[in-house]
């Protein structure tokens, strides 16, 4: 008969199957340390138009309709921000709210 090698012999012949993931590891992204449109880069290119739009309204509104023009630029900033363009958003509400303030606290006593 053939050969066959004992259950209990001194030469291990294990026989275990053993397998592994193939896919490629997923980042963890805790809290906000990293940036969005690193994620999504198509999302930030459709807000840096609007960014873009809306910073230059709230500069204009620092010289003409700061009520207007502020409020236009605050809007558009966040919308802005909301489709990926954060600085240029952030920007454009930051100095749409600086000529809001100035336009109704300060402007009248000139």
């Amino acid at each position: 008969m053939g050969a066959s090698v004992p259950i209990h012999s001194a030469v291990h012949d294990y026989r275990e199957e053993t397998a592994a993931e193939i896919a490629a590891p997923v980042p963890i992204v805790r809290g906000r340390d990293r940036d969005e449109t690193d994620l999504f880069p198509e999302k930030a290119a459709g807000g840096t138009g609007l960014g873009t739009v809306a910073l230059a309204l709230s500069i204009l509104s620092l010289f003409v309709l700061p009520i207007l023009f502020g409020a236009a630029g605050i809007v558009l900033g966040f919308v802005a921000r909301n489709r990926g363009a954060r600085a240029l958003g952030a920007w454009a509400i930051g100095i749409g709210a600086v000529s809001i303030i100035i336009g109704i606290f300060i402007l009248p006593f000139f």
